[in-house]
Order: C-alpha cells, then sequence, then structure tokens
C-alpha cells in the first residue's frame, strides 16, 4: 500500500494536520501568527546547514527553528516591538538560509520544494518522522493541556495557580519547533503557517469548548489535506499550495455559518 505515492503523500499530510491542530489553535488564541511566520521561515536556514554538516533535514529544521523561537522570546522587550523584532529575524534567517544554500557545492537541491513544500516526494522515513513528531506534538500539549489554557487566558491566574507561564510558552516553543520541521516537506516553509492558523480559525466558529475547536481544527486539517491533493491530482497543481486553498475555502465556509448563527441569536 505504501508503495503508492498518493497513499503516502495523504498519510503525510493527515500526520502534519494533527500535529498543526492543538499547536495552531494556540497560535490563534495567544495571536503567535507572526511568531510562527519567523519560526518557519528559520527553517530554510536549518535546511541549508544540515545539508552542509550531512545531518537530518528534520533535526536542521528543528534546531534552527527552536533556536529562532528562543531567541525571540529572549529578546522581546528589550526595547523592540515584537513585530518588529520578529521581522528582523524572520527575513535575515530566510535570506541568511538562501544565501548559504548557493555557497553549497556539489549538492543539488530543490529550493521550491523547500519553501512551497513537495508532498508527492515523502518516503516511507519521511512517514516515520512526520507521524513521530506529530505524536510529539500532541503528547506535549496534551500533557500541559491545562496549564497551557490557564497561561493563555491570564497570566496572573497562572501564577496564582502555581503555575510559570514562561514554562509554558517554552513546551509551545518546543512543539511549534517540531511542527515546523515535520511539516517543511508536506507544505515548504512559506505555507506552513498557513496550515496552523487556517484550521484552527475555521473551527472556531463551530465550538463551544477549546478542546472541542482543537478537535474541529484536526478535522478541517486533515480534510483539506485529502481534498487538496485528490484536487492537485485531478487539476495538475502544486500539491501544497491545493491543500491550503481548501483550507482557506472551509474557514470561508465557517466563517459564514458563525456569522448567520450570530445574526440568527
Amino acid at each position: 500500500m505504501l508503495e503508492d505515492f498518493m497513499t503516502r503523500a495523504t498519510l503525510a499530510g493527515i500526520g502534519v494536520a494533527l500535529a498543526a491542530a492543538p499547536l495552531g489553535c494556540f497560535v490563534v488564541w495567544r495571536r503567535m501568527a507572526y511568531f510562527g511566520d519567523a519560526t518557519a521561515h528559520a527553517a530554510i536556514l536549518g535546511v541549508a546547514l544540515s545539508l552542509a554538516l550531512s545531518i537530518s533535514v528534520f533535526a536542521g529544521a528543528m534546531a534552527v527553528a527552536l533556536m529562532m523561537a528562543l531567541t525571540a522570546s529572549v529578546l522581546s522587550g528589550r526595547g523592540y516591538a515584537m513585530d518588529t523584532l520578529l521581522g528582523v529575524l524572520a527575513h535575515s534567517a530566510l535570506a541568511f538560509g538562501l544565501v548559504a544554500v548557493s555557497f553549497l557545492s556539489g549538492v543539488r537541491i530543490d529550493l521550491m520544494a523547500y519553501l512551497f513544500g513537495d508532498i508527492l516526494a515523502v518516503s516511507r522515513s519521511d512517514l516515520v518522522i512526520i507521524w513521530g513528531g506529530a505524536a510529539l506534538v500532541i503528547a506535549l500539549i496534551g500533557w500541559r493541556w491545562s496549564p497551557l489554557l490557564t497561561a493563555t487566558l491570564n497570566e496572573d491566574l497562572a501564577y496564582a495557580s502555581g503555575m510559570d507561564p514562561k514554562r509554558e510558552q517554552l513546551v509551545l516553543t518546543l512543539s511549534l519547533a517540531i511542527a515546523v520541521a515535520v511539516a517543511i516537506k508536506v507544505v515548504g516553509v512559506l505555507l506552513i503557517v498557513a496550515l496552523l492558523i487556517i484550521p484552527a480559525a475555521a473551527a472556531r466558529p463551530l465550538s463551544r469548548t477549546p478542546e472541542q475547536m482543537a478537535l474541529f481544527a484536526a478535522g478541517i486539517g486533515a480534510l483539506s489535506a485529502v481534498v487538496g491533493l485528490r484536487a492537485a491530482y485531478m487539476l495538475d497543481t502544486p500539491a501544497g499550495p491545493s491543500i491550503v486553498c481548501v483550507a482557506a475555502l472551509v474557514f470561508a465556509a465557517t466563517s459564514i455559518v458563525g456569522a448567520a448563527r450570530s445574526a440568527g441569536a
């Protein structure tokens, strides 16, 4: 069964959707979209370093993404607005990554595949990494679900409950780095944040509880992966962008449903 490239691609898309769903909810709740974008942009530098050092692309992308996220967390509030700081870090890391790739002699690299994803080229070993990373993200978020929700709602309440919001931020940062590393093969660094944010945003009008929103986001993400891949196969369009387009259409539909409910209430 896994010899079929469409089957491998579908499994990869579902795995990334499951990893991105709960994490995307926290990105939406905390308004961390730009933070996620900066982390994703940094991954291309990780790809260049991993190829130069002949190590796993997953390991290199995750290490640099985590370093970027930690750097942004440490430097925030030290004289620069967060959006300015993230803009500088994100585009600097992307530029250095692209320049570093140009210096790799004797290494053939399809840069477009890392920028926009190449889900149809996913191998069995890639599936193991993607599903292993997804399981790790789900385990981390599930383990710290209640403290993360409390810290997201109110940091003072978290302190009063004996929780450390900075520790929860670290868990979220680590999870984000892992998600970026596993998603880079599927949708590429330029579309990773879309897969994080759009399913979660689409699930919001349908949900009454945070747990419902995470489950709906997972379902919407998985549906987007399956339908987007089928559409890409039938219409001969890029697979990664097609997945994001389907997610955007679902977001539009749920937004209309949410608006209709509000008008009828």
